[in-house]
């Protein structure tokens, strides 16, 4: 394969932003992929690649024809969306919300991955955005029906890749970003997203095939699934 890169999925905004911010620093290439960009992104020396969607299958096997045979050393999946689902409001439109919300948060990850498979190897890492709403021994408060439960699938989904690609050398991570200042929480949160992205990129950094398939906070703590 060519030279290496790390690859952004959901770059355009927030935290995904954030990410593709801080590793433009560095020596490894950046490519930054979203449905559309944004001019804070247009801002950034990154190869940026659009229409990638990972609610479409199609638009993932696009970009990795696009990708030709270049490797990605990180690949980091950040998109997703979230709404509100509350047990005495459980009609057809919080069901639809919910169906959505599974399918980008949980099977998006899983697209994303399985069509970029070919372009990841030995010592490759996987970081996917999670959320400690997904954690079942921490929900402490209830609600949220969909972004709870796509998020607790995902986490099972992030541990099943990483046993599966042990066996190729590469690691993976289900992140949680903490509270974050986003778009997603209306400006929101205990930290911002340059803050966030800093301790994400620190816990992408340290892992490895000894801890692949954790759950773990920005800050480093452990989370409990």
């Amino acid at each position: 394969m060519s030279s290496t890169h790390h690859l952004i999925i959901g770059a355009n905004r927030g935290i995904g932003l954030a990410l593709a911010r801080e590793l433009c620093h560095g020596a490894t290439p950046v490519i930054a992929a979203c449905r559309s960009t944004s001019p804070d992104l247009d801002a950034l020396p990154v190869q940026i690649e659009t229409g990638v969607d990972v609610a479409d299958l199609g638009s993932l096997r696009a970009l990795s024809q696009r990708l030709g045979d270049l490797r990605i050393n990180t690949l980091i999946v950040v998109a997703g969306v979230l709404s509100k689902e509350a047990l005495n409001a459980m009609d057809e439109d919080a069901l639809s919300r919910m169906q959505h919300q599974f399918n980008v948060n949980t099977l998006g990850p899983l697209r994303a991955i399985s069509a970029l498979r070919g372009h990841l190897g030995k010592g490759s890492k996987i970081g996917i955005l999670t959320s400690r709403m997904g954690s079942m021994a921490d929900n402490g408060s209830g609600g949220y029906y969909g972004y709870r439960a796509s998020k607790a699938a995902v986490n099972a989904v992030g541990v099943s890749l990483a046993r599966d690609l042990a066996a190729d050398e590469i690691s993976v991570v289900l992140l949680h970003p903490g509270f974050v200042r986003t778009e997603m929480t209306g400006g929101q949160g205990d930290v911002d997203a340059a803050t966030s992205a800093k301790g994400l990129l620190a816990r992408l950094e340290e892992t490895t095939l000894d801890n692949t398939g954790r759950f773990v906070h920005a800050d480093g703590t452990e989370l409990p699934f």
